[in-house]
């Protein structure tokens, strides 16, 4: 891979990456909150695939499929989480989430 298009990638993947923490920061509603942290997840693979690609390892590749297996656990078990808290609350609201007790 050219190195020119190694770091174009590389950058892509750290934009992805702040936006999506931005939007984790930014926004109350917890499935919005779940996205922007898939985004995050995405942009970390891109970056892991960009860099082994650079050097001509299958690393980057294997841990892409490591990234992919998180996030798809992190998913299933971050969904369960939110049709619970929407269960018990009527609301997706973050700030709502943070005062329930016990």
């Amino acid at each position: 891979m050219n190195a020119a298009i190694a770091d174009q990638a590389l950058m892509l993947a750290g934009i992805l990456f702040v936006l999506g923490l931005i939007s984790v920061l930014i926004r109350r509603n917890i499935i919005f909150m779940l996205i922007s942290v898939e985004i995050m997840l995405n942009a970390a693979g891109l970056a892991f695939i960009a860099a082994g690609a650079r050097w001509g390892q299958p690393d980057g590749q294997v841990m892409f499929v490591f990234i992919l297996t998180m996030a798809a656990a992190e998913v299933s078990v971050g969904l369960a989480l939110i049709l619970q808290i929407y269960h018990q609350l009527k609301t997706l609201d973050s700030d709502a989430a943070d005062k329930m007790h016990g």
